[in-house]
């Protein structure tokens, strides 16, 4: 069974059951083996903000050096996002592999009439999933309500209400009090129940069990600085106070309990989501020995798409999935904090929704741009265009998709103008391809790459392309169906060949092309005037270099701007593995050694990255560098520092560093702070870990997809905390989480990443990759310098080494083979 198969199957199963309760998931979960006895659960039930708090919670228990496994609904781009270890997708062969384990069972079931349906099928498969990853604890986002939603088959050690509001009424009641006393059967048996539910529904909670309740904090205006109050006798258990905007995507945040207390700052804007984040550090305290620390880490760097996530500020772009009134509601009081001239708002929605009680909590709109999410549940734009035309005065436009809807908002949008995209989490998935999605050159120029690159994009055998039909230039990228099918259409009309993955679901589909570069600019020209093709026509344009000819016209004037620029590393710790100098006196001599042997920047560590290494703390850090620093502001070489830690980036900018490389690829967000405030280049290197534990291995599926998928979010994060794309520099990290034949090929497809638009750094020097070509530990030199030649054949803009001169030599060779017109130099 393949991968799109397994799929396919799970989408056909029902979605929604006749008669609830958890008696059919606990079948099939006895069926595996009963894989959640013992696993210690924490549920998070809510008619809102649910999804959010078990983003932060995950993030914190991550940052305490726990093992977490997360399983949230729905899903942005594809299925697996659903299912997380350690913050990564569930591997695809794992999906296989538990659909060929369960599937005669659930068949079985069908036939007698208790099928199981698709969201207790999937439940199964994460808790099948977090048991076989042995994680230390499983956070499940509940589905409906609380008492018979799939995921109360655990038992859990902890669970939260975050909100309750009028919601599946036809299921869970009629009244507040009647969901929230079904929510409130999520609670544990020997811990309270945490909420952050008000009025009515938390006087009904408090009836069915103990709970600790968070919530707003008081401000007393009445003193000069504002004090903030916090009496748990006359207010919430835990108090959360957000406080100003720190930046157009980060917000302060304060969370008060009896006996602790965590500042930091949150990409999660808004009081509401100030609630849920003091909701999951509860339940962090509640579960693990986390520090105040921890928490502060994991409320600052958590991730989640799609959630109030500003993509620009020129104009005010902001993705939101609010889907009922009371998000939507939300939603503008948030809003209400920017400075904004007009604002242009892209709608889609659900049959299922109210949708003119979500039109008169959205803020008034001066233009409205509707739009259908390309799925069965989506609303007619007719039928909301009535909608908006009676209850707002702003000027209301259907459009054909919801990219057309987005490129006619951000056209017609001044610079001091905003645009929202919200009404659902599916129209939110498919606005933010605009910014996320990137057709990647694929090289197919060999039978097992033209067969590998249709495999991986789950087409069907009997529909892949002959090998020899993929000789010409290649293209993939993802799409959503229908966008898939005319571009099938229209490539296969201009003689090209066109796949499509046959995955049937409503999200991303793998689309590969192949064709001449004359085909190419045919298809450029057809896509050209359709709204929702403009922007993959441009991207195009870019992917081929059929405008700007492969070049950024603009300049920085960095080393890398004109050919593969040599990065030395210099090392002044006592435990790197190769090449490290303890004393000043070596490090400088060292490097005075590099850049005469050409050397164009100087990288240098004070904290080993190895597998296994011990970190440091940044006051250490400091000591190993700033002395270095000091003795080479003179250098004729940039200065680039290799460090995670935000206090000794700034510290070493401070002494005149122009560069940070980063292996932890700015996962916090302090890091993109101090990065966006100085304005240098970053290395954002992608790495499972860091340091990397030895012990962690990670299932890949098709490692360049995933670590370009990671990539690219990192990028977005580091543009929205103020970082310029042309600062960004992307390292792939060989050997740092992957195994020798995956670093391989992240090697041999390195021209793929040149889809994220940003400089490739290739970091490969002596790994122990190199094993895998029977070279041991003191034989790493020639493997280098031939990793460094196919690196600059492929496209490397800087490869760092620690042997400069033979490895400038492999550059200089490689660069005066590939990119040297032999026909018009005489000197050949």
């Amino acid at each position: 069974m393949e991968y799109h198969e397994t799929v396919n199957t799970l989408e056909r199963l029902r979605r929604l059951r006749p008669k609830l309760g958890t008696r059919t998931t606990a079948s099939l979960l006895e069926h595996l083996g009963n894989p959640h006895e013992g696993m210690a659960a924490i549920q998070i039930a809510g008619s809102n903000g649910k999804g959010s708090t078990a983003r932060v919670l995950d993030r914190i228990l991550r940052e305490a050096g726990l093992s977490v496994g997360l399983y949230t609904s729905p899903d942005l781009n594809d299925f697996r996002e659903r299912v997380r270890v350690r913050g990564r997708n569930i591997p695809k062969r794992e999906v296989v592999r538990f659909v060929e384990e369960a599937w005669p069972y659930i068949v079985d079931r069908a036939v007698e009439g208790d099928g199981p349906t698709f969201f207790e099928v999937c439940t199964a498969l994460a808790l099948w999933h977090f048991d076989r990853e042995n994680v230390d604890c499983a956070v499940l986002e509940v589905g409906i309500g609380g008492r018979y939603d799939a995921t109360s088959v655990v038992d859990p050690v902890a669970a939260a209400v975050t909100s309750v509001s009028l919601e599946h009424t036809d299921i869970l009641g009629s009244t507040v009090e009647e969901i929230a006393r079904d929510k409130a059967q999520v609670a544990p048996t020997d811990a309270p129940l945490v909420t952050g539910a008000t009025g009515r529904a938390l006087e009904t909670i408090r009836e069915e069990a103990d709970v600790l309740t968070v919530g707003s904090t008081r401000v007393d205006s009445s003193v000069a600085d504002r004090e903030t109050v916090h009496d748990p006798e006359s207010g919430p258990d835990i108090g959360v106070t957000e406080g100003e905007m720190v930046s157009s995507s980060m917000a302060a945040v304060s969370v008060d309990g009896p006996d602790w207390r965590v500042e930091s700052r949150t990409p999660l804007l808004g009081q509401y989501q100030a609630v849920n984040i003091g909701i999951a550090g509860t339940l962090a305290r509640q579960v693990a020995d986390v520090t105040e620390h921890d928490i502060a880490a994991g409320i600052r760097n958590v991730h989640w798409p799609g959630r109030f996530e500003v993509m620009d500020d020129t104009p005010l772009t902001v993705l939101d999935g609010a889907h009922n009134p009371d998000a939507c509601a939300k939603l503008s009081t948030v809003l209400e904090r920017f400075d904004y001239d007009d604002l242009s708002l892209v709608f889609g929605a659900m049959r299922d929704k109210d949708h003119r009680a979500m039109c008169r909590s959205l803020p008034s709109a001066d233009r409205v741009f509707l739009a259908e999410p390309a799925v069965n549940r989506a609303e007619d734009t007719a039928v909301l265009s009535t909608v908006f035309e009676r209850e707002t005065d702003g000027t209301v436009e259907q459009c054909g998709s919801v990219l057309g809807a987005v490129d006619r908002a951000l056209q017609q949008a001044d610079a001091a103008d905003c645009v929202v995209i919200a009404g659902s989490l599916y129209t939110v998935a498919e606005a933010r391809d605009r910014w996320t999605r990137a057709p990647i050159p694929t090289q197919t120029d060999t039978t097992a790459r033209a067969r590998s690159v249709v495999r991986a994009a789950d087409v069907p055998a009997a529909e892949r392309p002959a090998p020899d039909q993929m000789v010409h230039r290649t293209i993939r990228f993802h799409a959503r169906r229908e966008q898939a099918t005319l571009l099938r259409t229209t490539m296969l009309s201009l003689g090209g060949t066109c796949s499509v993955s046959e995955i049937a679901a409503d999200e991303h589909i793998d689309v590969v092309m192949t064709g001449t570069l004359a085909q190419f600019r045919d298809l450029v020209r057809q896509l050209r005037g359709q709204s929702e093709f403009n922007h993959i026509a441009s991207q195009l344009n870019h992917a081929l270099g059929i405008e700007t000819n492969g070049k950024d016209e603009s300049s920085d004037d960095y080393p890398w701007e004109n050919g593969t620029a040599m990065m030395g590393i210099l090392n002044v710790t006592p435990d790197s593995f190769h090449d490290s100098s303890e004393s000043v006196e070596a490090a400088c001599a060292r490097a005075e050694e590099m850049v005469a042997a050409g050397a164009d920047i100087l990288d240098i560590g004070a904290e080993s990255t190895r597998p296994g290494a011990d970190p440091v703390t940044a006051e250490e850090e400091r000591e190993r560098l700033l002395p270095v620093l000091d003795r080479l502001t003179d250098s004729t070489a940039m200065i680039s520092v290799d460090t995670r830690k935000p206090a000794v980036a700034e510290a070493a900018l401070e002494a005149g560093v122009e560069m940070i490389n980063d292996v932890s690829g700015l996962a916090d967000a302090a890091m993109r702070s101090v990065v966006a405030e100085w304005d240098v280049p970053v290395v954002v290197m992608h790495s499972l870990s860091t340091p990397v534990d030895p012990k962690q291995q990670y299932s890949y599926g098709d490692v360049v997809d995933d670590v370009l998928s990671e990539l690219t979010e990192r990028v977005l994060l580091a543009e929205r905390a103020g970082i310029d794309r042309s600062r960004v520099v992307v390292d792939p990290g060989l050997g740092f989480g992957k195994r020798a034949t995956e670093s391989f090929e992240l090697l041999d497809r390195l021209d793929e990443f040149s889809a994220l638009g940003t400089p490739i750094m290739v970091g490969h020097s002596h790994k122990s990759m190199f094993e895998h070509a029977g070279c041991g530990p003191d034989e790493r030199l020639a493997p280098t310098i031939a990793a460094t030649t196919l690196a600059t054949e492929r496209g490397a803009d800087i490869v760092r080494v620690h042997d400069v001169a033979p490895n400038a030599a492999a550059v200089a060779t490689a660069e005066r083979t590939t990119r040297t017109d032999h026909s018009s130099d005489p000197s050949l």
